[in-house]
């Protein structure tokens, strides 16, 4: 789950961005970062506020304020906690909760709705021990291999485990972005969020 991560230390809960309007006010200046690579969630994020919209709100938020494009989302939660990055766009929850629970100057929120890109389990095509590995499939969906990936701070697909990110407006980016239109998604990242134009 992609959300926004802010140093508790720098940024006060009370001036958080409730919307990405909110983003293009010059007090962000030199405060926003993101990571390198997230062109699924920028066209997932784009064609919700309507794509012309999107693009010209990217454009003005990059142009009044800058953003610090970092590579690896673990990087970026750890620059969001030593105040480097005073507030990341697009942090995975679980590195963002994981840095609080250890006592780091970190909190997240979600600027709804919560961008989720879904990740999936599967079996080889002829694995050697099929019914071992369908045994253990069947384990990570169920209500016990959820708990165990919620320990890891992931948001457990399987809804009896009760996570807190099921009360959020989840949204799910959908595949067509990555799939059939990641070049055009790709060129406009470079030349918005990368090169500023």
């Amino acid at each position: 789950m992609f959300v926004q991560a802010y140093n508790t230390s720098l940024v006060r809960k009370d001036e958080l961005p409730k919307a990405y309007q909110d983003l293009r006010d010059p007090k962000w200046r030199g405060k926003l970062g993101i990571e390198a690579e997230d062109t699924d969630w920028f066209g997932a994020v784009v064609k919700d506020l309507g794509e012309d919209n999107g693009l010209t709100l990217f454009r003005e938020i990059v142009a009044t304020n800058g953003i610090s494009v970092r590579k690896g989302h673990t990087l970026l939660a750890g620059l969001v906690a030593s105040g480097e990055v005073p507030f990341a766009l697009t942090v995975y929850n679980h590195n963002a909760e994981r840095l609080k629970q250890r006592g780091a100057p970190i909190d997240w929120y979600v600027i709804q709705p919560a961008y989720v890109r879904p990740n999936g389990i599967a079996l080889s095509r002829k694995p050697p021990h099929p019914h071992a590995a369908l045994l253990f499939y069947d384990f990570l969906l169920s209500e016990e291999g959820q708990r165990i990936l919620e320990k890891g701070n992931y948001v457990p697909t399987n809804l009896k485990v009760g996570h807190s990110a099921h009360s959020l407006t989840l949204k799910f980016i959908d595949s067509g972005i990555v799939l059939d239109e990641s070049a055009k998604w790709d060129k406009l990242w470079e030349q918005i969020i990368k090169r500023g134009k």
